[in-house]
This record gives structure tokens, C-alpha cells and sequence, in this order.
């Protein structure tokens, strides 16, 4: 299968690095602004040059404004776009954007990120669902750099502390680099108003912990995930981009659980 990916920072490095000796899935393009001195996939300097390159998968792996500038590009040709920067779907305009950009014949595809149960929160939607909430633990290096700085004094936190509570689309588009599994929860649940979020800082957090309860007429589903993060980048949670390369193994027909 031909792949090609948007984006060589932190994810799409790993990504690429994951894939690359695969001998059943080809990279025929990478796209990256901006473009990195070296990478073991062919270089390419537009979405256009991306795109003539015929793969039959684009992903997504450079951040909210990448996928606001290429995401209906990519799908309007026809070509299914698995995104990484989920959360930039809680801008509504985008989401319909590319919602209708599908017209084209291709599909948006969304993985479940560093969040387990999403197939399961999905099914429950179908069967009856009243209520999903969110709690997002890391510790302090990971809030940094984000709005988080302007909610609580991050240096001076000793023990955990809760320093936003809102909804997922507010949450979304205020943590654009931290916020994606929200996202996606609220795109296979409630939708992102009636998912609520709790954000936490921790200092004795050694990974990103990620949980959700859903309640409705088909019961309970109750999820925590502790995931190490990326050691180049202490705000993604590792299970992120293999969520991406489970999509795409999937979408080559290597794994069919």
C-alpha cells in the first residue's frame, strides 16, 4: 500500500521510522514545512507534488494549521486523510469543510489516539448513550507551553490539581497539542458539548493518564489509560502515533482484529 504523510516533527518521525522498513506498505511522499534536512522517505514540496504521487492513504501528522490547509485538498482528490490533530475538528467550520469535501470520494478516518474504548463508546451511541466525562492527568512539562500557564502556576504545584473543567470543544481548540483523544471522544459519543472535561496537572504524574466514564440505557463503560509519552515530546502520549500505525497496518490489511 502507498502512504503518504504530512509532517516530519515528532509524530510523523516516528511514524515514518515505524513504517519504513515494512516491505508491504511504500511511503511514496512526505510533506513538511519546514522540510527537514534529511528523511528516509522522498521529499516532496507541495500537496499537489504530494498528491501526484497517487498514495492511496494520506496522514496527517503536522498540527491543527496543517490540516485547516490541506485536509480538504487531500480529500476532494479523492483520497482518504487519517488525521492526527484530531481536535482541530472542534473549529465547526472545518468539520464541515471537510465533511463535505467527502463528495470527492474520500473518507476522513479518525484513530482513537492515546484513548482506549472508542469503539465501544461508539456502539453505546447506537445503544443509548446519556453522558461521557473526561479526566486528562500530566505532569507539569507537559501543561507547559500551553494555556495551562495562565490557569495555575505550574512550578509551584505539589500535588495534583484540577485547573479547567469545561467542555471538549472549549478544551480542543485551547490545547490544540494536548487535547486530540477529546476529540475523538466526543466525535464517536455525545458530540463536543455534552462531553465534559476535566484537565489535571500532576506532579507526581509519569505519564500522560487519560480516562473516561460514559453512562446510558446500555449500561456503564469506565477506561484509564497510563501512557509513556514521546521522549522528543513530553505532550504526546506514545500510544498516539502507534494509534496511527495501527490505522494504517489495518487500512493495508496486515491486522484484522
Amino acid at each position: 500500500m502507498k502512504i503518504a504523510v504530512i509532517g516530519y516533527g515528532a509524530i510523523g518521525r516516528f511514524v515514518i521510522e515505524h513504517l519504513h522498513a515494512d516491505p508491504s506498505i511504500e511511503i511514496c511522499a512526505v510533506f513538511s514545512v519546514p522540510r527537514p534536512v534529511s528523511c528516509p522517505a522522498p521529499l516532496v514540496d507541495s500537496i499537489e507534488a504530494l498528491l501526484s504521487t497517487k498514495p492511496e492513504l494520506v496522514v496527517e501528522c503536522a498540527g491543527h494549521q496543517a490540516l485547516r490547509d490541506s485536509g480538504e485538498a487531500v480529500i476532494r482528490s479523492g483520497t482518504d486523510l487519517l488525521v492526527a490533530s484530531v481536535g482541530a475538528l472542534a473549529d465547526p467550520a472545518l468539520e464541515q469543510a471537510l465533511r463535505r469535501a467527502t463528495a470527492g470520494g474520500g473518507r476522513l478516518l479518525i484513530p482513537g489516539g492515546a484513548l482506549g474504548g472508542i469503539e465501544a463508546l461508539s456502539a453505546a451511541r447506537e445503544a443509548g448513550l446519556d453522558s461521557v466525562e473526561y479526566s486528562g492527568r500530566k505532569a507539569p512539562a507537559a501543561w507547559r507551553g500551553t494555556p495551562a500557564e495562565n490557569m495555575i502556576a505550574l512550578a509551584s504545584v505539589t500535588s495534583a490539581e484540577t485547573f479547567l473543567e469545561t467542555d471538549a470543544r472549549t478544551t480542543a481548540l485551547q490545547f490544540p497539542q494536548n487535547a486530540n483523544v477529546v476529540a475523538a471522544l466526543a466525535l464517536a459519543g455525545l458530540g463536543f458539548e455534552k462531553t465534559k472535561v476535566r484537565l489535571i496537572v500532576d506532579p507526581a504524574a509519569d505519564g500522560n493518564t487519560h480516562s473516561f466514564v460514559a453512562r446510558g440505557a446500555f449500561g456503564e463503560i469506565s477506561t484509564t489509560i497510563r501512557s509513556t509519552t514521546l521522549p522528543s515530546n513530553p505532550k504526546t502520549s506514545m500510544l498516539a502515533p502507534f494509534s496511527l500505525i495501527q490505522a494504517i497496518k489495518k487500512r493495508a490489511g496486515l491486522i484484522l482484529v
